[in-house]
């Protein structure tokens, strides 16, 4: 439906704040207000989605795959298109789609399709995350060691060149492998520069944030951690107020107890928001698959590779939600700011919050937290 359109809803969460018994107006694929029930305008069809909440559509910064594809097995647009639709139809209306440690020829295809796939209005797509090759080798996970490897300035001529052609780029790297001049140079350009797979000492992450990274990648994962001697990436993700942290909830990566530490303990403005870390596996019911030669377990919710290095997450955002709900007992304007306008802000970028004149993609999501319907542009998907 593309009309002037009313949707109704017991909770309309607009990205700060829930609203009751008010109704999110539509019109042309836009979002043209909100208002009480009462104050539905004439010429609006009138949808009543009853009980639950009505979400802006949720934001995921880091998706290394999904439909059965890891990105970098794209060949085609059409490829980063069914990896994106995967998520989609779980509630998931932009996202990042991330490309782990590769060698680079890959990378460079990737971030060729991902340019002709924001031109070409690939729906869900919103940038692209470089999650490596410029890590820490020791702190690798389940990256391939062998690719990875120290940034050059081609690396950089092609960051550049992409930034200037992508709706947002975020990179992971490593603050002890890359410079200060590098990560200010990226920064420069409008690349989000995220910390991540590192042992840096505290200082090291600090002169990183004073030359412009802004953000870490899956906190507690794959990082130096808070000693009390040493306080590491972790301690650096959580007292430098500058730094947004991502943070998967899917109880596997971080206990339910680190968690509530660091949402208390995170220094403002930056904030703690959530991410999947998903892999090719999400919307399919696989039971292993292949990264770069190596079999991927998936077993009780859990992926590993055989020697049981964690290899991503088998888990979506709506259940990430849910484990938030049952676990930290956190607000649900809270949890779903999380996976809303907390990784939008993160990108600058016009998502997340149910605004006059943004595009319709919101979510409706039953008192349970269970994804009842998704839009995209107005349009039901």
């Amino acid at each position: 439906m593309t009309g002037a359109t009313a949707y109704r809803c017991k909770e309309i969460f607009d990205g700060d704040k829930i609203h009751r018994d008010s109704a999110l107006l539509v019109d042309g694929g836009l979002i043209s207000g909100l208002c009480a029930v009462c104050d539905i305008p004439d010429g609006h069809a009138d949808i009543d989605l009853g009980a639950g909440v009505l979400s802006p559509g949720l934001v995921d910064l880091q998706v290394n795959g999904g439909g059965g594809l890891m990105l970098g097995e794209a060949q085609s647009v059409e490829d980063i298109a069914a990896i994106c639709a995967a998520h989609v139809q779980l509630g998931t209306t932009a996202l990042t789609p991330t490309l782990i440690t590769d060698t680079p020829e890959t990378t460079t295809r990737v971030i060729d399709l991902a340019v002709k796939a924001w031109t070409g209005g690939v729906p869900g797509f919103h940038g692209l995350h470089l999650e490596g090759p410029h890590l820490f080798a020791g702190r690798k996970g389940a990256h391939d060691a062998d690719l990875i490897r120290p940034m050059t300035d081609d690396d950089i001529s092609l960051y550049l060149t992409a930034a200037k052609h992508l709706p947002s780029l975020m990179i992971t790297v490593a603050p002890e492998t890359v410079s200060g001049k590098q990560i200010a140079r990226l920064v420069e350009a409008g690349i989000h520069v995220s910390l991540g797979h590192s042992d840096a000492s505290y200082d090291q992450c600090r002169q990183a944030v004073e030359a412009g990274a802004s953000c870490v990648t899956h906190l507690f994962n794959a990082m130096s951690p808070l000693r009390h001697r040493e306080p590491g990436l972790v301690g650096a993700a959580l007292d430098l107020g500058v730094l947004d942290v991502g943070l998967i909830a899917d109880g596997i990566h971080v206990d339910p107890v680190a968690m509530k530490i660091a949402l208390k303990a995170k220094t403002g403005p930056g904030r703690v928001f959530l991410v999947t870390d998903a892999m090719s596996q999400t919307g399919t019911s696989v039971t292993s698959f292949m990264l770069g030669g190596r079999e991927i377990l998936r077993r009780n919710g859990r992926l590993t590779l055989e020697d049981g290095t964690l290899a991503g997450a088998d888990i979506d955002l709506p259940a990430s939600l849910r484990y938030l709900r049952d676990n930290l007992d956190l607000g649900l304007e809270t949890a779903l700011a999380m996976v809303t306008s907390g990784p939008a802000d993160v990108l600058k970028r016009p998502l997340g919050r149910l605004k006059q004149g943004r595009s319709a993609d919101f979510v409706h999501f039953s008192a349970d937290l269970v994804v009842g319907g998704v839009w995209l542009s107005g349009k039901p998907v």
